[in-house]
């Protein structure tokens, strides 16, 4: 069983930069899809962006196409979100979701303000 821990949140600026970072300890994440979830204030969660450590595809949403980038690092088990060109919208707790095939797991979030 997998456990995942987000950080890495903060306010910013809009058009600002954030990195947020999945620390996984359990199990490693090579053979999960890995993907990063926003939730809005009073909105559902939204899959933003997913990764699959079988064939090193990626899913970017279009709201996020072109700004968000993730990335995997296998050494230290993480998965990263590099954020830019932030905008209020963007606004919301990020959860990191990981799943083998059958289950999934979830991270507590971080939350990401962009504000002045």
């Amino acid at each position: 069983q997998v456990q995942l821990v987000e950080s890495g949140g903060g306010l910013v600026p809009p058009g600002g930069s954030l990195r947020l970072s999945c620390a996984a300890s359990g199990s490693t994440l090579n053979y999960y899809r890995v993907a990063w979830f926003r939730q809005g204030p009073g909105k559902g969660p939204e899959e933003l962006v997913c990764y699959s450590s079988l064939d090193g595809s990626t899913y970017y949403a279009e709201a996020v196409k072109g700004r968000f980038t993730i990335s995997r690092d296998v050494d230290k088990n993480t998965v990263d979100l590099q954020m830019n060109s932030l905008k209020p919208d963007d606004s919301g707790v990020y959860f990191c979701n990981a799943n083998p095939g059958w289950q999934d797991y979830w991270g507590q979030g971080t939350q990401v303000t962009v504000s002045p």
